[in-house]
């Protein structure tokens, strides 16, 4: 049996989908807060078979589309609740998605990413150590690379100057993680997410802010006036590379059982770039407002995905042109 925490999240819903899908049983979790609207996260629960209505009367659901997929609403920082969690279900592997997201958001609400991504993470490392999880994946970011100016990013790189508290608790799991292999043999694997984009995306995400702005008629705030680029990553890459990571055997490995990989697309795009190609399929030129460097933010991400190549095939395959095709026909139609 697997665990999927952050499973009404944009990640998290389509890996659950997909594990579901193939005939694991899985059990999803999400404590579904406000940091975006709760409507886009329940959403996303409903195209899974999950029953808002039941969920808020008893906290938990079987899916009417996966029999095999039980939800259950819960916080990671919930102790006795994630306790019981694990005391309900006997989880073989657990693939941790949930956290406070976010980069602006942690300038101005540090205590909340204390919470969740470092309490919340202590909680769920503890629990598989006592259950004896198979594996624990869990989600970290290429945030963590922070202010370097070396690119690509490589795993081997120095990650000891995060540029935002997001990224500093995203490297801590990281650091947690590996004294939990250290101390109790726990296998573990993290995965530096790379921007990640696409249907069912997150709202506070450029993209969807910048197709909101460009439908109502209002400028898009371009910021450090444009000279910025990402390794943008479609979703569904993404997924296949976490479910590899996830069902297939971990490849054989000396000393403490903790891995970390990059994964991304390995092409990085410009800002304006990306606008171009949205602008595109949206079908109108955007107003553009230049603002300077955001606090938190970094100039530039660069996967090197080699080691996950090398260690489960993985390769992102979607293009940009197709992923923004398929966000904005999304768009479209969820708004």
């Amino acid at each position: 049996m697997i665990l999927v925490t952050g499973s009404a999240g944009f990640i998290g819903h389509s890996l659950t989908n997909i594990i579901a899908s193939s005939g694991e049983e899985v059990v999803g979790i999400d404590n579904l807060n406000d940091y975006y609207d709760p409507a886009l996260k329940w959403s996303r629960l409903a195209e899974a078979g999950v029953d808002r209505a039941t969920v808020e009367e008893e906290g938990e659901t079987i899916s009417t589309r996966f029999p095999n997929y039980h939800f259950r609403r819960l916080a990671l920082e919930d102790k006795e609740g994630m306790a019981q969690l694990f005391a309900d279900f006997n989880f073989t592997k657990v693939c941790h998605l949930a956290a406070q997201a976010g980069v602006r958001y942690s300038l101005t609400n540090p205590q909340a990413y204390i919470e969740s991504n470092i309490m919340g993470f202590v909680n769920v490392l503890e629990n598989c150590r006592a259950q004896k999880v198979e594996h624990l994946v869990y989600a970290s970011s290429s945030s963590v690379y922070g202010l370097n100016d070396k690119v690509p990013f490589a795993e081997t790189d120095q990650v000891e100057q995060p540029a935002s508290l997001y990224a500093a608790t995203k490297r801590s799991n990281e650091l947690l993680a590996h004294t939990y292999g250290h101390l109790y043999g726990l296998p573990t694997t993290g995965l530096r997410f790379f921007t990640v984009y696409g249907p069912w995306g997150r709202p506070d995400m450029a993209y969807s802010l910048f197709s909101d702005a460009i439908l109502s008629g209002r400028p898009i705030k371009v910021f450090n006036h444009g000279e910025m680029s990402r390794d943008f990553t479609y979703v569904d890459d993404i997924v296949e590379g976490v479910r590899r990571v996830l069902l297939t055997p971990r490849p054989p490995q000396l000393g403490v059982p903790n891995r970390i990989y990059n994964i991304g697309n390995g092409k990085p795009v410009s800002l304006l770039g990306f606008i171009e190609t949205m602008e595109k399929h949206l079908g109108v030129v955007a107003e553009k407002e230049y603002l300077g460097m955001q606090p938190g933010d970094v100039e530039k991400t660069f996967a090197d995905t080699t080691a996950l190549e090398r260690d489960y095939g993985y390769r992102a395959a979607t293009t940009l042109e197709e992923g923004i095709g398929a966000f904005v026909e999304w768009y479209r139609e969820y708004h």
